[in-house]
């Protein structure tokens, strides 16, 4: 007889899963298994190179890039990516999404496939790749640790009241698109949105403050950029949509008197206890 847990699980899956930034390098094995043995692997990558390296391990690779246009919402695309990975799933198959870097970061597609076909009672989940993130910190030479790191889409800092730390690192995401409330542009906002950046980061920064345009290498060949420039010149700066712009601390951290005597207070009450 057959449990509730067998009956309710429908056949089709999910594997949502990351190739990590540089081509053959960061690929985990289970990804690979799970791009091996999918029925059909849908890749949302920008680089034939890349797509056809993938159909080494499987034949039966489809491209999610050309559902892109400039002018079109990219909302509209991820909406369209949604329906094909879920057809294929709802017909029986076992699916592969294969995303840059790590597939739950900047990628709106891969939680809402996995919500989806979890909520129809399909096997779905999503296994961890090498982000640029990671590769940031290794380039740059960063520990989060040792400051503190917060990151911000640039467009959601700009437009929302969100609060920086310039004590600490902080790391803003698709500066290129800065500004863009239309979801319709592929490349660039341009000059005077990214002035607006600058002038709200000018509320924390001084302007010859030196920031540092970052960009991971995608094949083993390529070095990442790395381009430092002071925050008023960031406006004229060429930047693509995979650069991203990183702060690094402003002032040293300040201590807090009053919590550093508390925590010294109970320091001497447990030297006490442990005397006795």
């Amino acid at each position: 007889m057959e449990t509730s847990t067998q009956t309710s699980q429908k056949v089709g899956s999910l594997a949502v899963v990351g190739m990590g930034m540089t081509l053959g390098s960061h690929l985990t094995p289970i990804s690979r298994s799970y791009i091996e043995q999918a029925d059909v692997v849908f890749a949302a990558l920008s680089d034939n190179l890349v797509e056809e390296w993938l159909m080494r391990m499987n034949p039966d690779v489809r491209s999610l890039q050309g559902y892109y246009a400039e002018g079109k919402s990219r909302m509209d695309t991820y909406w369209e990516w949604l329906d094909l990975i879920m057809a294929e799933v709802r017909a029986g198959r076992q699916v592969c999404t294969v995303f840059y870097g790590h597939p739950g970061i900047f990628a709106w597609t891969p939680h809402k496939a996995i919500a989806t076909a979890r909520a129809e009672g399909f096997a779905a989940h999503m296994e961890p790749g090498v982000s640029s993130e990671d590769c940031l910190y290794a380039d740059l030479g960063i520990d989060p640790g040792r400051y503190g790191c917060q990151h911000f889409e640039a467009s959601q800092f700009i437009l929302y009241d969100r609060q920086l730390d310039n004590a600490g690192y902080v790391v803003l995401w698709q500066v290129a698109l800065a500004g863009d409330t239309t979801l319709a542009r592929l490349s660039s906002t341009g000059a005077a949105y990214r002035q607006v950046l600058v002038d709200r980061l000018a509320k924390d920064y001084p302007l010859d403050h030196q920031v540092i345009i970052y960009r991971g290498a995608t094949l083993p060949i390529q070095d990442p950029r790395i381009e430092y420039l002071a925050l008023a010149d960031l406006p004229q700066a060429d930047l693509s949509v995979a650069d991203t712009v990183v702060l690094p601390p402003a002032r040293e951290m300040r201590r807090l008197p009053e919590v550093w005597a508390r925590v010294e207070a109970l320091d001497k009450e447990g030297e006490t206890v442990t005397q006795s």
